[in-house]
């Protein structure tokens, strides 16, 4: 497995440097900074709000802080209050592992049994990010099992089975949603019959508080915005778009959303933008683009062939809504659209792999499946690349996470912190 480190001597002294620096008030100290507690981040959008990021790259890449090996998972960590919480698989347990997220040092693990087998003979290992939410962090394993930890100790608050207790026959590849947090309340596209497609369950039990429509499972994880002063909670499910009430799991809106292929996905998140939600995906479906009216839903465009995003979700920016277009490599490429009439703007010029990225500081940070790190400019012009770097072995799934100036990256068994902080 190819991992980038620096030599011990200089790995020592760097790290001697900047602790010195921080202890000193250097790093950073007109930057902003900010958690990644949830998955695409803070927002849900892929956005970073961090300033005084050091994104003029030496040739080998930012410095790598620390680095630590994992059980296989494809799930991305999450850091807040100092702490990275990661997801993976040890033999025949799911680990629930808390470590220090500026130098890598395990503080506590929790561990769980597991029979998960992937009937493609992908990895057993957790397929969704932890979400942390305030003192308590929840994980949604593979095989339907949620969890809830606290986040200090790693002590168990409680667990619940809950594909078991639905009844929830196992998809294509298992469970592939983070647990979503609104209020005092889970949400979850849980897939299961009898009017369990998703759920609305007590963040402090696990109780099931709610439930609604008959739809299966998707990989696409749910957003909960405000829209025309009414709060919804969005799903892209297995069969196409559910909005609900967050509170009573009322159902607001639908959607039909779907290939015609049985073996097929809906993975990509939604995107909102005021009053509008964008919806893609691979397999010959395309992206939509539906404005929320009084009176239903409003289709503004829809294309078979200007978006297909496989599992990664697409992010606007500016009037433009920029996404990993294709299904798999070499097809996939960075696409930008022209948000309002679902027109291509531009696609890059030599694909990536299947592809992940966020948003910071004017750029996009972008990590191919093959282990490239790539820095591309935010531009709705044209496709300006600036630097391209092989850290990792592919294949790469989990998107990148970038929180207090540490860029974190992994590929099926290895996380890397990459130090981007800007020292003055």
């Amino acid at each position: 497995m190819k991992i980038r480190v620096p030599k011990l001597v200089g790995a020592l002294l760097a790290a001697a440097l900047l602790a010195a620096a921080g202890a000193c008030g250097l790093i950073g100290s007109s930057a902003r900074a900010d958690d990644w507690p949830v998955f695409l981040g803070p927002h849900q959008n892929s956005t970073s709000a961090e300033t005084g990021l050091l994104l003029d790259w030496p040739a080998d890449g930012p410095p790598v802080l620390w680095s630590k090996r994992l059980g296989r998972s494809y799930s991305p960590p999450v850091v807040a209050a100092g702490k990275l919480v990661a997801f993976h698989r040890i033999g025949d347990e799911e680990v629930i592992e808390g470590v220090d997220a500026r130098t890598g040092a395990a503080l506590w693990s929790f561990r769980y049994p597991t029979h998960y087998a992937d009937r493609y003979a992908y990895n057993g290992g957790p397929r969704s990010s932890p979400t942390i939410d305030g003192d308590r962090v929840y994980t949604y394993g593979a095989e339907g099992v949620l969890t809830c930890l606290e986040l200090a100790t790693g002590q168990k608050v409680w667990q619940r089975a809950l594909n078991k207790d639905l009844r929830v026959p196992q998809d294509f590849f298992g469970v592939g949603v983070p647990p979503i947090i609104e209020k005092d309340l889970i949400l979850l596209n849980a897939g299961g019959p009898d009017g369990a497609g998703v759920v609305g369950l007590g963040k402090k039990t696990g109780e099931t508080v709610w439930k609604a429509g008959d739809c299966g499972a998707s990989y696409s994880t749910p957003l909960v915005v405000t829209i025309r002063n009414q709060r919804m909670a969005i799903f892209l499910t297995k069969a196409g778009l559910l909005v609900v009430a967050p509170e009573t799991g009322k159902v607001l809106y639908e959607y039909p959303f779907r290939s015609v292929l049985h073996e097929s996905v809906n993975a990509a998140s939604p995107v909102v933008v005021d009053d509008v939600i964008f919806l893609s995906a691979a397999y010959y479906v395309g992206s939509v683009a539906l404005q929320v009216a009084p009176d239903g839903l409003k289709c503004l465009w829809r294309d078979k062939k200007n978006m297909e995003n496989h599992w990664a979700t697409s992010l606007y920016h500016d009037g433009c809504l920029y996404g990993a277009h294709g299904r798999q490599e070499p097809d996939t490429v960075l696409r930008c659209l022209d948000w309002k009439t679902g027109e291509v703007r531009w696609s890059a010029p030599r694909s990536l792999g299947w592809l992940t990225f966020l948003m910071a500081q004017g750029h996009f940070i972008t990590l191919g499946g093959r282990g490239d790190l790539v820095l591309i400019d935010v531009n709705p012009d044209r496709y300006v690349e600036k630097k391209r770097i092989r850290v990792l072995d592919g294949p790469c799934w989990a998107p990148p996470v970038l929180a207090n100036g540490l860029l974190y990256i992994r590929n099926e068994t290895s996380l890397l912190c990459l130090d981007l902080r800007a020292a003055k």
